[in-house]
């Protein structure tokens, strides 16, 4: 195994061990924008290592799904924020 492999196993393992720190922080949040937050952190996440994986197994088509999941993402946080607003109004 290279040193790349390794580094990159590494990573993954730090991005899961965060993953469950955020998940935490949705699962125990006592207000809806910090549930939403942690959502969209978890999301981030999960592109990262969706990234990650794509590296080590030298594969293009994972890239794709990262892309469209980053979109999604950033239409959810667009549509809270717009609903965050209307609420307030």
């Amino acid at each position: 195994m290279s040193l790349i492999h390794i580094i990159l196993t590494i990573v993954i393992v730090v991005l899961a061990g965060s993953a469950l720190v955020v998940m935490y922080r949705f699962i125990k949040g006592p207000a809806l924008p910090d549930r939403v937050t942690a959502f969209d952190l978890i999301t981030t996440i999960i592109i990262a290592i969706i990234v990650v994986f794509s590296i080590l197994w030298e594969s293009t088509n994972f890239l794709d799904v990262a892309l469209v999941l980053s979109l999604i993402a950033f239409l959810g946080a667009m549509s809270f924020a717009f609903y965050l607003t209307k609420r307030k109004k």
